[in-house]
């Protein structure tokens, strides 16, 4: 276990930061945790660093539906914040800090349709290429470059507030 944190710690990390805005040392123990309790289940079909991302990139979701990220983000819920970043004629770096840019950024991933969701994931936070996706999904390369394709112009227009245009 000790070479596996070694040898994943910053691609963790990494993902941590890129989800949350932050580094979360209590998110990369519960990384750690988990891997190591699913270390059997995991199959040999794929690399192990896209296992490993997968299950980070879990955790950090879970974190964002658990009592204690509740407890800790603002009083706004995330449609008022995206209501008001997209009300406001104000500049959008003065109305959204980085975590909340953050939070409503995957707010908006989290409300994308099943199918466009993974691929987006995949694709952005797990660095996946088109041909590993279409191979993982069964799905040819155009349908997995088609269904980023349109959930980057849903994800575009849901986060027109953001681009100060």
């Amino acid at each position: 276990m000790k070479q596996i944190i070694l040898e994943n710690r910053n691609r963790i990390r990494a993902i941590i930061r890129r989800l949350t805005g932050s580094n979360n040392e209590d998110i990369e123990q519960e990384v750690y945790i988990k891997t190591w309790q699913n270390l059997d289940k995991y199959q040999e079909q794929g690399k192990f660093v896209q296992w490993i991302s997968t299950l980070t990139a879990n955790v950090c979701r879970d974190y964002f539906k658990s009592k204690q990220y509740r407890q800790n983000a603002t009083q706004d819920g995330d449609e008022e914040v995206l209501e008001k970043c997209c009300s406001s004629a104000s500049m959008p770096e003065e109305i959204v800090d980085a975590k909340k840019r953050q939070k409503i950024i995957l707010k908006a991933v989290d409300s994308l349709p099943r199918k466009l969701r993974q691929v987006v994931v995949w694709f952005e936070f797990e660095e996946m290429s088109y041909e590993q996706i279409a191979k993982k999904t069964g799905e040819p390369v155009g349908t997995i470059k088609s269904r980023l394709h349109n959930a980057r112009k849903i994800l575009s227009e849901k986060l027109q507030c953001l681009k100060g245009e």
